[in-house]
């Protein structure tokens, strides 16, 4: 379920004319009077043909817009390829930021997928840039035709050779790239087990990939099937996965180096496929449901990430799996379940699912008292309305939320820091149990992440202050991908339709921060 298929993608500073590749892309800006042609290393005479023939071509520099052309003469490649990067910005680095970069490289390479290599001449006069351009590549290079019949599909594959030219000949700059493939190794990952059907994908075949996927590591992986469940009492696992005929685990990832500066627990959201059990959705409201499991994708990626780096931060992954069906045995509306830990939760609507396996996971990780506890999770449509398709929400503790956004900056995806209100957790009062989970509709993204705040266990360091109960809690942040998880539309920049793989990057560039 997880793709064999890496593009090799290499720096390579040696004179262009000696570079061999189906296509040699270069890069189109849009500057405030017409389209204009970013540094590149053709020849003065061929650069200033390109860059007076823009007009007349139709180059506009807008992102995502590809021309071809014929290859120029005295260059190895066939094809000359224009890649729109956006505006320019006037900033000192050319006017290009790292994220323009990384977006031009992803969409050459994905649009250019009849081609088995390819050269980018993108602006790459820094190490930044170099992996920007390459990890933007690696990106691209993605397909899923697994399940596609005929073999001329299952045959085809995206890019296979990508380099990257660069005048530098810096010492950092192959580990840099090495770096990027792995980041968009775990990012094709997280897609293809997004992108694989619940008639494969399911919890112990989801267990059963994540253990074929740690062999030749050093990952330590745990799994929990139904006994193990049952006999450890994580009710809202069983609660959730009752219902189906193919029953629930949990899945525990390690990533343990020797002497590691921090120690996050990541908690993953794993349904596998989300019918919203006796609550049962619409129709139209399924077709998509194969994306439900993500967070736990997006968790199981990074921590494999985590080890292939050597990240010197010990990281668990918690894999919280179930497929939420209605059948005879299937948890009903007013059911009362109790939670991993003790906690009871009057069940009200049987597709607010999510937040019950979660749950479970949350106060799990807990015990083993990491540093901080991060949650994702497709977890509300309440996202969608609030940020939309394409910005994920971050909820929790500020200081590791705001922690967070700021990596999702660095790793070039678009997070937001939003609040969990005091009065949210009241609309979860049950007057039979401790809580029930559904609460109000108004806010719903927000609500949800209070109620997941009540599963965070205390801290049991001695610095603790006992006049602030929320700094009593082990530092927590919830993050909600429900919409940008899954495009449904279009191809964009690096992004395939289907699942996105967002928020790999951010966790990473976030688990790297912490060791500098």
């Amino acid at each position: 379920m997880i793709s064999e298929f890496a593009p090799t993608v290499t720096a390579v500073s040696s004179a262009i004319q000696k570079v061999d590749a189906d296509a040699l892309v270069l890069g189109v800006a849009k500057g405030p009077e017409g389209p204009v042609l970013l540094p590149n290393p053709l020849a003065e005479k061929a650069a200033k043909g390109v860059s007076d023939s823009l007009t007349a071509l139709g180059a506009s520099g807008a992102a995502d817009q590809l021309l071809r052309l014929p290859g120029v003469d005295g260059y190895r490649s066939e094809t000359l390829v224009l890649v729109g990067v956006g505006k320019l910005t006037g900033e000192p680095d050319g006017g290009v930021s790292l994220e323009a970069l990384r977006r031009a490289a992803g969409s050459a390479v994905r649009q250019l997928s009849s081609a088995q290599s390819v050269a980018l001449a993108l602006p790459a006069a820094t190490v930044e840039q170099v992996a920007a351009v390459a990890e933007g590549a690696a990106l691209g290079a993605y397909n899923f035709p697994h399940f596609k019949g005929s073999e001329e599909a299952k045959a085809k594959t995206p890019v296979s050779e990508i380099a990257v030219l660069t005048e530098l000949r810096d010492k950092h700059t192959k580990p840099a790239v090495a770096r990027a493939s792995v980041v968009a190794a775990a990012v094709r990952a997280t897609r293809d087990l997004v992108n694989t059907p619940p008639s494969h994908l399911y919890p112990e075949s989801f267990a059963d990939v994540v253990k074929a996927n740690a062999k030749g590591t050093k990952l330590k992986v745990k799994v929990w099937d139904h006994k193990d469940l049952e006999k450890d009492g994580f009710g809202g696992l069983l609660g959730v996965g009752n219902g189906s005929s193919r029953k629930p685990r949990l899945v525990r990832i390690e990533h343990s180096p020797s002497r590691p500066v921090a120690h996050i627990a990541l908690v993953g959201k794993g349904i596998t496929f989300d019918t919203g059990g006796i609550s049962l959705k619409p129709a139209n409201a399924m077709t998509t449901m194969k994306l439900d499991m993500a967070g736990a994708a997006t968790v199981a990626a990074v921590v494999r990430a985590a080890a292939d780096l050597d990240l010197p931060v010990k990281v668990t992954g918690w894999l919280c799996l179930a497929e939420n069906m209605p059948s005879s045995t299937a948890q009903r509306p007013e059911d009362v379940i109790t939670i991993y830990g003790g906690k009871t939760v009057e069940v009200l609507n049987t597709d607010a699912e999510g937040r019950l396996v979660m749950a479970d996971g949350i106060v799990a990780a807990g015990e083993e008292s990491p540093d901080a506890i991060i949650d994702v999770a497709t977890l509300t449509g309440a996202q969608m309305i609030a940020l939309g398709l394409r910005t994920v929400g971050v909820m929790g503790q500020d200081a590791l939320r705001d922690r967070i956004v700021e990596a999702s900056k660095d790793a070039g995806e678009s997070h937001w820091a939003m609040p969990i209100p005091e009065e949210a957790i009241t609309s979860f009062e049950s007057p039979i149990a401790d809580l029930t989970n559904l609460g109000a509709r108004e806010g719903g993204m927000l609500n949800a992440a209070a109620f997941l705040r009540e599963f965070v266990p205390q801290r049991t360091d001695a610095d603790k202050d006992a006049l602030d109960p929320e700094s009593n809690r082990i530092p927590w942040a919830h993050i909600d991908l429900a919409g940008p998880a899954f495009n449904e539309k279009g191809a964009y920049n690096y992004v395939p339709k289907g699942g996105t793989g967002v928020t790999v990057r951010t966790l990473v560039s976030y688990l790297e921060g912490l060791s500098r």
